[in-house]
């Protein structure tokens, strides 16, 4: 399965470590990463803007995620009527990678009446891994 984490999620995993660091590290291993540039662009400025992390600390976290699939930043985001336009993009990185599921924590991601795309929640995520 191809799974790609929307920022929100990835923060969690740098930050805290609960399910979805648990969540990153089982997907990881067992499945297949993919990222989006646009994705790499705003967790960059939210750990170094919101949560102070140092250039160091980004570098090593940034050189860990490049171990994977990056998609690059689309043509055009999808016109799925989000209010916030960089969801839009984080949607369509997500297709233009090919991807299976997009993660997120996002509650208006997470409405999606008809998504381009799966989208679930890191414990839906962790569910179904926990099913097969």
């Amino acid at each position: 399965m191809r799974v790609f984490f929307d920022t929100n999620v990835l923060v969690s995993v740098f930050i805290a470590r609960g399910l979805c660091y648990d969540l990153f590290r089982e997907v990881v291993s067992k499945q297949e990463v993919v990222l989006g540039e646009v994705v790499l662009t705003e967790l960059r400025r939210v750990l170094r803007e919101r949560f102070r992390m140092t250039v160091d600390k980004i570098g090593r976290v940034e050189n860990l995620l490049l171990a994977n699939e990056i998609a690059p930043k689309p043509v055009r985001h999808l016109h799925v009527g989000l209010k916030d336009r960089d969801d839009e993009w984080v949607i369509a990185s997500a297709v233009a990678a090919k991807a299976d599921c997009l993660v997120t924590g996002d509650a208006e991601l997470l409405a999606l009446k008809r998504p381009p795309i799966r989208i679930v929640s890191p414990r839906q995520l962790w569910e179904i891994l926990r099913a097969h």
